[in-house]
């Protein structure tokens, strides 16, 4: 699709005239400032009738009283900038308020704009109208999103990586080299005379195939973000009494496991999420691992290899070295995570060494070297991509790139076998490039804008 096309269809898409929107960017509560927005083509004269001094010189904070145009009253004495369209955020006039946090001041702000002129915003729809008016393609617009959602640094560096437009950037090779390969099999089919058309047959499935790795390698790196999100799963296991649940507590810097001397007091697997590099933690606190009898202690430990089963990493938990053996048998051939054997409660004298790494509880030595072993053994399991590489972090990246990649590959199969003329084979290089349009945003609806935007916050 040509960047005219494009543009023609964001601009069947844009708001309507007249339409100028507010909303608080900041969360309502008790805050020290409040920021508050203002888009559209109306925004100059709502400035006019609630802001002085006005006019304002652009993109210069400006101490400023806001007032109230029905009444009169003051809102709120606070800093007003100015952005012209288009150079502002969303490519329309934009006002932006920083006021006094709270509850009254930045609310009273907001009814000013209203009372003007203003409608209340809906969820996402500051950035929306940034990507309508060509400030951001659909890849950036999300990359914001996610970066307000990131729980984590992974996630965090891939949003980041994403609204620099690195993926974009590769996304718009892609769709070059496959929009090449629609010239070539063009000329094929416009000159069938010509032996081996314009260019040798080879060529076109090098091409075909440079492409295929090229999606192959985005794919590969949605699994970096799941574990962004979710955490990688790492379970304490042990026999009872063999510090577990301290040092649960210990890792995650608060009492949260309930420690006693009496076997078994861990009934039920509890589990936290925690920061780490490279990759966050879910880390899990199990029931001892033992013959039990009584039920609710039998279901903690069934409970026990349900989250073995999944475990990224389990850390064999024990003071001595026959509770960490027989903690280590009762585990085999219930996880295929990583096991790092841990010895536990080295203030102790009967502390008995023989594990991968010694720590305390009590003290914290070894938890900075503990973490250090689950960080190489999670980058062992799970290589991050190469820096330049970036990091696909949505089920719709993943659903397009997968799309077309499935036609390059039926392409290739006819291409290479002959099975189809070239004129039918052609049209699956043609879905490929609309499968990739549409992960940049070259849509035909309002649909699939509706639902990227509808997780957004208000005001952003």
């Amino acid at each position: 699709m040509s960047g005219q096309n494009s543009q023609s269809r964001r601009a069947e898409l844009s708001p309507p005239g007249g339409d100028t929107i507010a909303a608080m960017a900041t969360p309502p509560g008790r805050a020290a400032l409040a920021t508050i927005r203002v888009t559209g083509p109306g925004s100059n004269s709502i400035g006019a009738a609630c802001v002085r001094p006005w006019p304002l010189v652009p993109r210069v904070a400006t101490l400023a009283v806001i007032r109230n145009p029905g009444s009169g009253d003051v809102a709120d004495s606070a800093l007003a900038t100015w952005f012209p369209a288009p150079r502002s955020f969303t490519g329309e006039d934009v006002l932006e308020v920083t006021a006094h946090g709270g509850a009254v001041a930045p609310a009273s702000v907001l009814a000013a704009f209203v009372r003007a002129g203003a409608r209340p915003a809906r969820a996402g729809e500051f950035t929306r109208r940034a990507l309508l008016n060509g400030k951001l393609d659909l890849l950036q617009a999300e990359a914001i999103g996610d970066l307000i959602d990131a729980t984590s640094s992974v996630l965090h560096r891939a949003a980041l990586a994403q609204l620099s437009g690195a993926l974009t950037r590769r996304i718009a090779v892609l769709r070059t080299v496959l929009i090449d390969l629609e010239a070539l099999l063009a000329y094929d089919i416009d000159f069938p005379e010509e032996d081996d058309g314009p260019v040798p047959s080879s060529q076109v499935s090098e091409l075909c195939k440079m492409v295929q790795r090229e999606i192959e390698q985005l794919l590969s790196t949605l699994p970096v973000a799941q574990l962004g999100r979710s955490g990688a799963v790492v379970v304490l296991a042990g026999v009872p009494n063999s510090g577990k649940s301290s040092l649960f507590n210990a890792l995650i810097g608060e009492q949260r496991a309930i420690v006693t001397e009496h076997p078994g007091t861990t009934r039920d697997a509890i589990e936290v999420f925690i920061e780490a590099e490279p990759y966050p933690w879910r880390l899990v606190d199990t029931a001892g691992l033992r013959d039990a009898i009584e039920p609710a202690e039998r279901l903690g430990v069934e409970v026990s290899g349900q989250w073995l089963a999944r475990a990224d990493v389990v850390l064999i938990c024990g003071e001595r070295v026959r509770d960490r053996g027989t903690a280590e048998a009762a585990v085999s051939g219930r996880t295929e995570g990583a096991v790092v054997r841990v010895r536990t409660m080295t203030d102790r004298a009967e502390s008995e060494g023989g594990a991968d790494v010694a720590v305390s509880a009590l003290t914290g030595q070894g938890l900075v070297a503990l973490r250090r072993i689950v960080g190489e053994t999670l980058t062992v399991r799970h290589p991050r991509p190469p820096a330049d590489i970036p990091v696909i972090t949505r089920a719709r990246h993943e659903r397009a790139l997968a799309q077309a990649g499935a036609e390059l590959a039926l392409f290739l199969a006819s291409w290479e076998s002959g099975a189809l003329p070239t004129t039918i084979a052609a049209t699956h290089v043609h879905a490929a490039v609309l499968a990739l349009d549409s992960l940049i945003g070259a849509v035909d609806t309002e649909d699939v804008l509706d639902r990227v935007f509808a997780r957004f916050c208000v005001g952003k």
